[in-house]
């Protein structure tokens, strides 16, 4: 398994974490869905591309760009880094990889 495919696996887990602190901590149910829908998508992508199913790596980059820009989104509106400046720097981190 490449390196870019194991980042994503790691920010699939990341976003599913990030989704279940979310409700723990602010009952957003909101953030539990979309945390363990995302990284459920991320994994099966990763694991797909990992088959050498290229329609893997596309769910990858997809939900990975989404991810960023909702992020971005979110930290330039409480410009609090945690958790959107994280999720920024691990989604950029994965789609370089999955890109290179």
């Amino acid at each position: 398994m490449s390196l870019a495919l194991i980042i994503a696996l790691i920010y699939g887990i990341l976003a599913m974490v990030g989704g279940v602190v979310g409700y723990l901590k602010a009952r957003s149910l909101p953030s539990l869905i979309s945390g363990i829908v995302s990284g459920l998508l991320l994994l099966i992508g990763a694991l797909r591309a990992a088959q050498g199913i290229a329609s893997g790596l596309w769910v990858v980059k997809i939900v990975t760009l989404v991810l960023v820009v909702v992020f971005i989104i979110r930290l330039v509106k409480t410009k609090k880094f945690m958790p959107a400046g994280l999720m920024v720097i691990g989604g950029i981190a994965t789609l370089i990889g999955v890109l290179v």
